[in-house]
């Protein structure tokens, strides 16, 4: 049995746990670039800013909206306040409790800085656990959607549904992402002209408008942030180039492939970091997968998108349910 293979019948055992973080750890090394946005002060957002105590560390999060709730892990350099408000509160309206957090050691928290997926796994469940959340979502946006699939394989029979924004599968990829995304990730403070070229369809006149409309409400004045991760040490744990796979864990590919947790995937057509065609290539393999791609959009489609992204995943959970 090599380090990723594994009897999906025994994810759940604890000591399989272990193997399975062990099996993920190789991923620090292959974290995705984003950018260290340019805007205002740090502080919190329109929502407070709340923190728990949980392992010796202090974790910030904040909650929005009241119902089933909705965890979603952030992107690369991804901090509070850089969800586009839009697109939460789109979230919160379809009836959702939306949790966002920092992670440790990022933001408002405290503890050692990592991109180590065991690390991002952890500060999630301990969240969810401290919160006391039951039949949760687990959801995450490029990065953040890797960790909601690690949780996934990890913790399956704890959460209901899965919501992967603009994720990479595991194993390799059919079609790796493009050099101008990690060309454009390395700049320390990002312009709009960066962010569209990034996260939208710089060629789509109105994908660029809906990029400086988002862009526009993330740093506005009611939208404070949580501070920036240092973009020194931030791009010094990025490739500089593409790779092939990005996800390399055949454990969490195996666990994917039997769960019962209804899994969407949501995305742009013309995303340059994850392109959405690796996860046609799964069709058939992952039983429970289903996917929305969005027309004219790139990395970040659910912010082009937010009422129809919200919509969306409010009526696959609704509709769907585990085997």
């Amino acid at each position: 049995m090599t380090r990723y293979d594994i009897d999906p019948s025994t994810i759940a055992d604890p000591a399989r746990r272990k193997t399975l973080i062990a099996g993920v750890a190789t991923l620090s090394a292959l974290a995705l670039p984003g950018a260290a946005l340019a805007g205002g002060a740090p502080a919190g957002d329109a929502s407070p800013t709340r923190f728990v105590e949980v392992g010796g560390r202090r974790l910030a999060y904040r909650s929005v909206g009241k119902g089933k709730p909705i965890v979603l892990a952030h992107r690369f350099r991804g901090v509070l306040g850089l969800w586009d408000p839009k697109f939460i509160d789109a979230l919160a309206a379809q009836g959702f409790q939306v949790v966002t957090f920092d992670h440790s050691g990022f933001g408002l928290l405290t503890g050692e800085k990592s991109y180590n997926p065991a690390s991002l796994v952890k500060d999630a469940k301990d969240l969810i656990d401290a919160l006391g959340l039951k039949d949760v979502v687990i959801g995450g946006w490029s990065f953040g959607a890797i960790v909601a699939q690690i949780y996934v394989a990890m913790f399956g029979p704890s959460v209901t549904h899965a919501v992967l924004i603009a994720g990479t599968p595991p194993g390799p990829l059919v079609k790796p992402g493009n050099q101008r995304f990690y060309d454009l990730a390395v700049q320390d403070k990002a312009t709009l002209e960066q962010y569209t070229g990034m996260f939208f369809d710089p060629d789509d006149a109105g994908s660029r408008a809906a990029s400086k409309a988002s862009f526009d409400r993330i740093f506005s004045a009611g939208n404070p942030r949580s501070p920036d991760i240092p973009a020194a040490w931030a791009v010094a744990q990025t490739p500089r180039t593409p790779p092939n796979p990005v996800f390399p864990s055949n454990e969490v590919l195996t666990a994917l492939k039997h769960t019962n947790v209804p899994i969407l995937h949501l995305n742009g057509d013309r995303d340059l970091s994850f392109p959405v065609e690796n996860w046609y290539a799964l069709n058939g393999q992952f039983p429970t997968l289903s996917l929305i791609t969005y027309p004219r959009a790139g990395h970040a489609a659910h912010f082009q998108y937010p009422e129809l992204a919200a919509a969306h995943t409010a009526a696959f959970i609704k509709d769907t349910k585990k085997a």
